[in-house]
């Protein structure tokens, strides 16, 4: 650790827990992020960072009207763009809490709150980070590019796939997605992802022919059928990836009605589909037909893919990035500087933005964050050393590649 580049631990301790309290205590859930966007723009600016507001419109879909927390820090020399990502919104608030979600109670190491994990957690180290770099390096190669983004948490990942198609992410040579990486992977702090399963979300529609209750024999049960081809979908045949394991697919929701008395005509099935390399709609969608066959149901059916406000947000692609690479490298070598500790290595099992920049942008994305528990559950915690220590990792890691 480059001790003379940094405030002692116990400072950096301190602003992180007064930085992530402020974070917990606005409400953020997806698509109704104005306020912790405006909060964010306003602490750079206090902090002598011009950053802006970026805003977009999905038309298409949502009709959701966003925006996004962009810093630009251009250097006075070439060198590499680095990408720092991070969302601000959060899941809706469950049930079950025993501590205030909106509070940021310090207890035993961590911080509690709705959020604390994922992800004001990364947000917190990747401001800080760069507060510190610009506060001590005027001069410097290349350019930092922050994004701190809403709907993460959304269904289509809108303010990341924006700033894409706006063109704002067409130069970056490195992402850092600064999510928990330990605690989505259940290992030890530090831990990387250095790549991501990807997913689509699939319908199927079952068209079948109403009739009395008291004959359904007359029918065609729209309902009877969607049980048949779910039962089918449990024998799907899943790539295997030798770094992304393999896919899988969720029912995340079922709908038919015949009223009080009437044989259900309609029902449909929605999917959640994970996957790996190799694997595309294509092949979603012959699995999927196989699983229909083999239902043997008397149903007509449409298989489709969830509409999408753009082509490139259709689905979060699958990716990997090579441990060899030198940024990569650079990085994990600076994170064991700082930890004192090896880097667990894996692979995330779920979908966000960083498909998006991982598949997308052509350049090497990596995953690092907190640790900690509660991961869209109840009682959600980060610890605050290894959010301490990702703050300290990136800003090492920004002075190694830059300087």
């Amino acid at each position: 650790m480059k001790k003379e580049n940094l405030n002692s631990y116990e400072t950096l301790e301190k602003e992180i827990i007064e930085l992530m309290k402020a974070l917990i205590a606005i409400e953020s859930p997806y698509f109704q992020e104005e306020e912790i966007m405006s909060f964010v723009n306003s602490w750079f600016h206090n902090h002598q960072l011009e950053s802006y507001l970026h805003t977009y419109v999905d038309k298409k879909v949502t009709k959701f009207e966003g925006k996004n927390v962009v810093l630009i820090q251009q250097g006075n020399q070439p060198g590499p763009t680095v990408c720092l990502n991070g969302h601000l919104d959060t899941v809706s608030l469950c049930k079950g809490w025993t501590e205030n979600p909106f509070e940021g109670t310090v207890k035993d190491g961590d911080i509690y709150g709705l959020g604390a994990l994922d992800m004001k957690s990364g947000c917190s180290a990747i401001m800080l980070a760069v507060k510190r770099f610009s506060e001590r390096h005027r001069r410097f190669k290349g350019k930092i590019l922050v994004t701190l983004v809403s709907d993460e948490e959304g269904p289509y990942g809108l303010g990341t796939n924006a700033l894409i198609e706006d063109g704002l992410l067409a130069d970056v040579d490195f992402s850092i997605i600064a999510e928990p990486s330990a605690a989505f992977l259940e290992k030890p702090f530090p831990a990387i992802c250095l790549g991501a399963r990807g997913g689509y979300g699939v319908e199927i529609e079952l068209f079948g022919k109403s009739a009395h209750a008291a004959i359904p024999e007359h029918g065609i049960n729209a309902a009877t059928d969607a049980a048949k081809v779910v039962s089918a979908l449990k024998d799907v045949h899943y790539f295997q990836d030798e770094l992304l394991g393999k896919g899988s697919l969720c029912v995340v929701g079922m709908e038919s009605d015949g009223g009080a008395c009437s044989v259900p005509d309609y029902a449909t099935i929605k999917l959640f589909w994970h996957i790996v390399r190799n694997e595309n709609e294509s092949s979603i969608h012959k699995e999927i037909e196989k699983a229909i066959k083999r239902a043997d149901i008397s149903c007509q059916y449409q298989i489709h893919f969830r509409e999408a406000p753009s082509e490139g947000s259709k689905g979060f692609l699958p990716y990997t990035v090579e441990r060899s690479n030198t940024f990569v490298d650079t990085f994990i070598r600076v994170a064991e500087q700082v930890c004192g500790q090896e880097m667990s290595i894996g692979y995330l099992q779920s979908i966000g933005d960083f498909n998006y920049l991982g598949s997308r942008l052509q350049a090497p994305a990596v995953i690092f964050g907190a640790a900690g528990q509660g991961l869209h559950g109840s009682n959600e915690h980060a610890s605050i050393d290894s959010i301490v220590k990702t703050s300290e990792t990136i800003y090492n890691f920004l002075e190694e590649i830059l300087l």
